[in-house]
């Protein structure tokens, strides 16, 4: 079989600010989809070789605070005072009781973890590893998911990985759903024995988006998310929606398609509507 390559994604996830300074929701809503705006032209000039224009779209990067403003609005944005604490939700749909009684700790991967203080870190119920493309704490690791090493037993692998407002900031589709199906070599099979109680819950990924990369994308819906999962041998076992972002859990259990296709096709348009879409070839894995 073919390898397929990945992609970079320095480009994608940003570091993690020092320090906030705090702006109204509208400012930072703006500044970011201003940024995120200019950034895919950015890489769009990259891509056709034309210099001129990505060193024209820097400047305006620039302009408007460059990463630094950045950082600080999307660090806003997960602020506990404005519930941005994803995995309060993952903790209310798992059963915490019997977590606190095993005997052997849930390992969790915490991929793009903005800190080691959130609610699950905190909660005692996991052996927490916690990574990121640009760290700024010592206990997350700096590394791209991409290209951690791959688990050469069920020791190194996990119960859970969590991949919270990480997969809209991968810069391409295809590595969106590379991204996703590499979750698989990470998980294990099954819990351990004295894991029996909660068998229904694990192994799983807990996925956070923006709620408009399934309900506003031309490209991408809930159902196309749900099938896409499918494909990759996972069920989804809880879900939520707010005002901004989906929530969803899914837990890996059927055997993975070793043919599927989802490729980027139009199929909600609108002039209004995003460009979002995760794409997956499995029939080159």
């Amino acid at each position: 079989m073919k390898r397929k390559a990945t992609t970079q994604l320095q480009a994608g996830r940003p570091p993690l600010a020092k320090s906030v300074r705090t702006m109204s929701r509208k400012a930072s809503r703006t500044l970011i989809n201003t940024h995120h705006q200019l950034e895919k032209r950015r890489q769009q000039a990259a891509k056709k070789g034309d210099k001129i224009e990505e060193a024209l779209i820097e400047k305006e990067i620039s302009k408007i605070g460059g990463i630094g403003n950045y950082q600080r609005a999307s660090l806003q944005g997960q602020s506990l005072d404005r519930g941005g604490d994803t995995s309060k939700i993952l903790l209310d749909w798992l059963p915490t009781s019997e977590l606190g009684g095993a005997r052997r700790k849930l390992r969790m991967l915490e991929v793009g973890s903005l800190s080691t203080r959130n609610a699950c870190s905190l909660s005692g119920l996991f052996d927490m590893v916690h990574i990121d493309l640009n760290s700024q704490e010592p206990g997350i690791e700096p590394q791209d998911f991409m290209k951690r090493p791959l688990p050469e037993d069920d020791s190194q692998k996990f119960d859970i990985i969590s991949l919270s407002l990480v997969i809209n900031f991968v810069p391409d589709a295809a590595t969106r759903g590379q991204m996703l199906e590499r979750t698989l070599s990470f998980l294990r099979a099954t819990p351990s024995e004295d894991q029996a109680a909660v068998e229904d819950f694990f192994p799983s990924v807990f996925l956070v988006l923006p709620r408009s990369c399934v309900d506003n994308s031309r490209y991408f819906t809930e159902a196309r998310l749900e099938a896409l999962m499918g494909t990759l041998g996972f069920a989804k076992i809880s879900g939520k929606t707010t005002q901004k972002l989906a929530y969803s859990l899914w837990k890996m259990g059927a055997t993975p398609s070793n043919n599927a296709k989802f490729p980027k096709k139009e199929i909600n348009p609108g002039k209004t509507r995003n460009n979002f879409v995760i794409t997956l070839d499995r029939s080159t894995s």
